[in-house]
């Protein structure tokens, strides 16, 4: 089967390629003339549904797309849906950090509990659609640590670990990702 990733994130179609290793799957790169679906709802599922409905629409072909952020407990949840552009910069992952950090910089580290939540969503262009979500619970830290992965992926650590998910090898990140999660559990709804 052939699938349509519903992103230009280079980050996130890399990981998806590891993570759906026994899937066709092409990014929207393949698609010139796809359109850029603004994320408008309130939701993870809202958005990853919205996203990859267009696409299906758009190419003709089943499309995966997903809806992800980091939810902070002291923050009321937040960044959650609105991660990707908390410093108001949509994928400006150094100023989201930032911001993230110095509005946890009166918290105590007790008190930094967080989750990575992932929607993965396929729409068909038949109207068929399915979603999944996966998470990862740890908490945030007060300093950027290691270089793998992107996003919040530098001041995370999950629990039962003590590094951040940007010090873990891809492969140890995948295998406990809320992404991976997500997407092992949509991939075995395709392959099923």
């Amino acid at each position: 089967m052939k699938v349509v990733l519903a992103t230009r994130n280079q980050g996130k179609i890399v990981e998806l390629r590891r993570i759906l290793d026994d899937i066709d799957v092409v990014g929207l790169d393949e698609y010139p003339g796809a359109p850029d679906v603004p994320e408008t709802e309130l939701t993870f599922q809202g958005n990853a549904l919205l996203k990859a409905r267009a696409i299906a629409a758009h190419t003709g072909l089943p499309a995966v797309a997903d809806d992800s952020g980091l939810c902070v407990d002291a923050l009321n949840g937040m960044p959650g849906v609105f991660s990707a552009r908390w410093a108001g910069g949509h994928g400006d992952d150094e100023a989201h950090l930032d911001l993230l950090l110095g509005q946890l910089s009166d918290v105590a580290p007790e008190h930094r509990a967080a989750r990575f939540v992932c929607v993965a969503a396929i729409a068909w262009p038949s109207g068929e659609e399915h979603s999944v979500e996966g998470h990862l619970t740890g908490h945030v830290i007060g300093e950027r640590r290691g270089t793998n992965g992107f996003g919040y992926d530098p001041i995370f650590v999950p629990h039962d670990e003590s590094r951040t998910t940007a010090e873990l090898s891809p492969e140890e990140k995948d295998a406990i990702s809320h992404r991976g999660k997500a997407f092992r559990a949509l991939a075995e709804r395709l392959n099923a």
